[in-house]
């Protein structure tokens, strides 16, 4: 099934700067082979559910792996029945 997704992952207590943090979770959005749209408040992805999910957890356990201690992430997911969504569709222009 294919879907799009909004992830925001907040690493918490590793300071004021969470720019490396979030570059590793684009690096492996971009490694498990979805579509990859950053933005100033998250990232759209665009591929199969399976995959979003796996790369969800796959963040998690390696921010934990690599010392974030505490790690937060927002979800917003979308799939349809009546056509595929994607994020190209989602564009206002």
């Amino acid at each position: 099934m294919k879907a799009t997704a909004e992830i925001q992952a907040i690493p918490i207590g590793t300071g004021v700067s969470v720019r490396k943090e979030v570059q590793r979770v684009v690096a492996l959005l971009e490694s498990a082979g979805l579509t990859v749209e950053p933005h100033a408040s998250g990232t759209d992805v665009e591929g199969d559910l399976d995959q979003i999910l796996r790369a969800v957890e796959a963040i998690h356990a390696t921010l934990h792996a690599e010392g974030t201690v505490r790690l937060l992430t927002y979800v917003k997911l979308e799939t349809r029945t009546d056509k595929t969504p994607t994020i190209a569709g989602k564009r206002l222009t």
